[in-house]
């Protein structure tokens, strides 16, 4: 059958149109870089990856959180010790002939006889060490030199009292450095403190760790004797 030039021009034209048709469909059912996007979105909107809670804003950091007085004075004081707990211990002993450690802080200097004086508000470690027969010595020594600050004889110190110190270190089996290891094999950080502490019956090495992360403090117990852990407290403020 005759089909007229007129009609093939319809057909032709209305071919045409359902293949715009069909193309702006397709691409209207694709986003940019073939990411989908689903049917009636007009405008999608993506969301990031995000490592914040669940409100969308990021988690503070350990430096972004504000921080008690005794975490900022941590922060302040540990990182500008150069000298360790151990070397500073070493030092203190050796000033005073045959003294064994009873405690070492981690301070600020305040002033005193030390020539040449550091400045104010230096680190220091204050120490105090202690013969056989229990006479105390109090050792201060630079926690950025090394170098013994000050070095003198506990006054006051009357028979009973040295025969208790001396006792203390009779009795006690357990080194420092032991202590100290027992007590960062479970908690992690910088030693600021280590005492021998007989006041509750049982004697006991106390070890304060700081953590560079939050700046908390915790202190670990070590049986001076046994040298097993005791108990373990942390101090967030």
């Amino acid at each position: 059958m005759n089909v007229s030039t007129h009609a093939l021009r319809r057909v032709r034209a209305a071919l045409t149109a359902g293949l715009v048709v069909c193309s702006a469909l397709s691409v209207a059912a694709c986003g940019s870089e073939g990411t989908k996007v689903s049917a009636g979105a007009a405008n999608p909107k993506v969301s990031p990856t995000s490592t914040g809670n669940a409100t969308g804003s990021p988690s503070p950091t350990g430096t972004e959180r504000a921080l008690t007085e005794d975490q900022a004075e941590r922060r302040a004081l540990v990182p500008a010790a150069k000298v360790t707990w151990d070397k500073a211990a070493g030092t203190a002993t050796g000033e005073v002939a045959g003294s064994r450690l009873l405690e070492i802080d981690l301070t600020r200097y305040e002033g005193g006889s030390a020539s040449p004086a550091p400045s104010p508000g230096t680190p220091e470690w204050a120490t105090e060490v202690a013969t056989d027969d229990g006479t105390v010595h109090r050792v201060r020594v630079d926690a950025v030199t090394g170098k013994v600050l000050r070095s003198r004889q506990e006054s006051g110190q009357d028979a009973d009292d040295k025969q208790e110190v001396a006792e203390r270190l009779r009795n006690a089996k357990v080194t420092p450095e032991q202590a100290v290891a027992t007590a960062t094999g479970k908690k992690q950080g910088t030693v600021t403190d280590a005492h021998l502490d007989g006041d509750d019956g049982a004697l006991i090495w106390s070890v304060d760790i700081v953590d560079q992360e939050d700046w908390s403090r915790t202190t670990v117990d070590v049986d001076a004797v046994t040298g097993e852990f005791r108990r373990e407290e942390v101090d967030r403020d």
